[in-house]
């Protein structure tokens, strides 16, 4: 098996935040908001959307914490779950609530409600400015 690809990010927050934008206008462009309901219309932009954010988030937390996995190829969310727990209780359930909100409820359910992708999108944001604190 080959050792994963280890990608330097020069600039986490930036490149987080960069993530972010592409996830809102994979919203507003492809995602087909009906105004009346509130509803996206296509479950894939906003699974798209939410993957995207996802990423996002683990790209700066990766920067600050330098999560390992314990016998695994890639750290999965209890990896992630050790280090914020070690550091930020904030942070911790910031974390907690964008997995729900981002991973599961936008990147595998495609939940069409645009609260949710809102959410989502205030989630990752928070995160990231908590981040970028730490790592100042």
């Amino acid at each position: 098996m080959k050792d994963p690809v280890i990608e330097i990010v020069v600039d986490p927050v930036n490149e987080a935040r960069r993530y972010v934008e592409n996830a809102q206008t994979i919203l507003k462009e492809h995602g087909n908001l009906d105004y009346e309901t509130q509803l996206y219309q296509d479950r894939k932009y906003v699974r798209m959307a939410g993957n995207t954010l996802w990423n996002g988030v683990l790209l700066i937390l990766d920067a600050v914490f330098h999560v390992k996995s314990v016998g695994r190829l890639h750290p999965d969310v209890i990896d992630y779950r050790d280090e914020v727990a070690k550091r930020d209780k904030k942070l911790l359930a910031l974390f907690n609530t964008a997995y729900e909100t981002i991973h599961v409820y936008m990147g595998y359910d495609g939940n069409q409600e645009k609260t949710v992708s809102g959410a989502g999108l205030r989630l990752a944001n928070d995160i990231i400015d908590r981040c970028s604190r730490m790592l100042k």
